[in-house]
């Protein structure tokens, strides 16, 4: 079971009025409400103690950003690009993105709390410490990436590929998994009585034994 996320609080923001996103610079105690920045460009932006919400992120591009304390909520767009970013005791809040692209991110002491996610990328990445909570995923990659002390509660993921990734303290005990990708890579996680007997038939065919049928 991940540890308990600490309760989240911001101090007092400053409301953004830029024109959009800069690509490299540091935002510091920012509000970014109901904003569009679909399509821009913020490579390497840092957040800190800032709060996102109800943001349009349409192919927004946010590569190496860096999250720190920071609070994303109810963010809607196709697809939005975090590749190789950074997030640490952060929370990410409702919102409906069809991809979300995290490849080689790192995240550390983050809650992901009912969002709904067509197809999650976190291929190659590194993930401590981390809760997922009442998601809706499509389908999940964590190919090659690593994690450690990572839970699912009440959340549902159609499709789940582990393959080559490496799992320690990985609970998926609360997700209703419909299908799974690379069982031989399950090491290291925790199911339940009933995901066992749902994912018998994949593990009797990983050990190359025959089942006779009733």
């Amino acid at each position: 079971m991940a540890k308990a996320v600490r309760p989240f609080s911001l101090p007092s923001l400053t409301a953004f009025d830029g024109d959009g996103l800069e690509i490299g610079h540091d935002y510091d105690g920012v509000l970014f409400s109901d904003l569009d920045f679909s399509g821009q460009d913020g490579s390497d932006v840092k957040f800190l103690e800032c709060h996102i919400e109800r943001c349009g992120v349409d192919a927004l591009t946010l590569k190496r950003a860096r999250f720190i304390d920071s609070l994303v909520t109810e963010i809607h767009g196709a697809s939005l690009d975090l590749g190789n970013s950074a997030w640490r005791d952060s929370h990410i809040v409702g919102g409906r993105l069809g991809v979300l692209t995290l490849t080689g991110a790192t995240l550390r002491s983050v809650r992901v709390k009912g969002m709904k996610l067509g197809f999650l990328n976190l291929a190659g990445s590194r993930v401590e410490d981390v809760v997922f909570d009442g998601c809706e995923i499509g389908a999940m990659d964590v190919g090659a990436a690593r994690l450690h002390t990572v839970s699912f509660v009440d959340c549902t993921v159609q499709e789940l590929n582990v393959s080559e990734a490496a799992l320690v303290k990985v609970d998926l005990s609360g997700a209703r998994l419909k299908s799974l990708i690379g069982i031989e890579n399950l090491r290291g996680a925790i199911i339940s009585h009933e995901q066992l007997l749902d994912l018998a038939p994949l593990l009797a065919a990983q050990l190359g034994v025959a089942v006779l049928p009733e």
